[in-house]
């Protein structure tokens, strides 16, 4: 009898350990869905409905990975199929969304335009695979897929807020194309906000910051998400670097500290 009810919890334990795996894939599943639901979306025309399931699937890609880690559940699997949905939700639906709102006005030189994001992230999904353990979590090199899909998408929903029934010129969303497929495969950094250590922030003028932030993306959601993304797109290297040499200022004048020491140390001759 004691074996049986060993046994039993041993099986138990294994079954709720089983549920804990499976959990975040299905967030990840939820986020390909929804990039495949607004590819689909996005050649039938609807381009509003096609730019909110990117967004929806945004963040039910940063779910699956908090799902994850709070349950002790990241493998290796779910890193490359997290991988394999990013491209469908981050690449594949974004490009689509850019070729039938205007590029195929252009004919092959739209196609290319839209086949050079698939490909440039894609290219910035697999480096990012073997370079997360070199360059750790405190910046990304190069622009975050998620982040290149949000700004096509916010800037759908810019658009049709501000000049509704009138399709952007081709050749802006070509240079749009061009300069985040670049910046996707580029060297530069951007900031992940992994280490920043929002939590500890405790300032007053922090918390208003914050609260009139609120209120304008209250006030104008479509204008103020795409001015978020840009503002990261392009403040993104520069916020970067600043941190970057604030931390090797910090490095010197440690070093400088320690060295100090070791002379005060040494006897008098």
């Amino acid at each position: 009898m004691g074996r049986r009810n060993k046994r039993s919890r041993k099986e138990r334990r294994e079954a709720r350990r089983r549920g804990a795996y499976v959990l975040p894939n299905l967030f990840t599943t939820a986020s390909l869905f929804s990039g495949f639901f607004a590819a689909t979306e996005a050649i039938q025309g609807n381009f509003i409905i096609a730019a909110l399931a990117i967004l929806a699937s945004l963040v039910l890609d940063g779910l699956d990975g908090k799902v994850a880690r709070a349950t002790g559940t990241t493998s290796q699997f779910g890193v490359e199929y997290d991988s394999l949905c990013d491209l469908v939700a981050f690449g594949v639906a974004p490009a689509v969304l850019l070729y039938m709102w205007s590029l195929q006005s252009l004919d092959r030189l739209g196609f290319a335009a839209g086949f050079l994001f698939v490909a440039c992230g894609a290219l910035r999904l697999a480096r990012f695979n073997v370079q997360t353990e070199k360059v750790g979590t405190s910046h990304f090199v190069g622009l975050p897929i998620p982040a290149a899909a949000s700004v096509v998408s916010t800037l759908v929903l810019m658009w049709h807020e501000l000049l509704p029934g009138q399709p952007p010129s081709p050749w802006l969303l070509v240079a749009l194309v061009f300069v985040l497929s670049f910046l996707m495969v580029s060297s530069v950094p951007y900031l992940s906000f992994k280490e920043l250590g929002l939590s500890k922030l405790r300032s007053f003028n922090w918390m208003v910051a914050t609260v009139l932030l609120f209120i304008l993306v209250a006030i104008q959601p479509q204008v103020m998400g795409f001015a978020i993304m840009a503002a990261y797109l392009l403040g993104g290297p520069f916020a970067a670097r600043y941190l970057a040499k604030k931390k090797a200022a910090k490095l010197e004048a440690e070093k400088a500290a320690s060295q100090t020491a070791v002379h005060e140390r040494l006897p008098l001759s």
